[in-house]
């Protein structure tokens, strides 16, 4: 055996880092990690935000000038589920172009696109929302107190404010965020 020496070594290797594994095992006790651990697979199942972004009309740059984000005000949902709970008969009423799922009721950090954005409808402002008629509108569900942005979610909304800022110019100043996702 001419490597004798490295196989000495390997398994000291082996043997000093499974014992500092068991030693940081044991010092957590019973304390498992508190959030959840990032899942790469889980994030690559989702569809791509330029899939997201696809339309049936072609807008121009200046069309939109500016996105704002806003809560749900609920736990969970999708298009359909969020238009029942305002008390539309039609989820194309929705006051939003975007809809971001947080796991209960549509995928976590899935992209859902509502019919206002696939006609490149304007929606008119209201209340709960900033900007004016050329305003993208993205709905982040969740209520921002006791159900908050996910991991998912809010990489997700990342890459689709990159991928809306490029496309139609928006610096990011015209970018409205919730107070809890800063």
């Amino acid at each position: 055996m001419s490597n004798q020496p490295r196989v000495v070594k390997v398994l000291a290797a082996l043997l000093i880092s499974m014992t500092t594994g068991a030693v940081m095992l044991m010092a957590l006790g019973d304390n498992p990690p508190s959030k959840p651990l990032f899942c790469l697979s889980a994030y690559y199942r989702l569809d791509s935000v330029d899939h997201a972004l696809r339309c049936r009309i072609d807008s121009s740059r200046s069309h939109w000038s500016s996105i704002d984000i806003a809560f749900s005000g609920t736990k969970g949902g999708n298009i359909q589920r969020l238009a029942t709970v305002r008390g539309l008969t039609n989820p194309a009423d929705l006051d939003c172009h975007f809809l971001v799922g947080n796991g209960v009721g549509a995928g976590d950090g899935e992209i859902q696109t509502t019919e206002n954005w696939l006609s490149q409808c304007r929606i008119r402002p209201a209340a709960a929302w900033r900007g004016d008629e050329q305003t993208i509108r993205i709905c982040l569900v969740g209520n921002g107190v006791s159900s908050l942005p996910t991991d998912y979610q809010l990489k997700r909304l990342e890459m689709l404010l990159e991928s809306l800022c490029r496309k139609f110019d928006i610096s990011p100043e015209a970018v409205h965020l919730p107070r809890d996702v800063q």
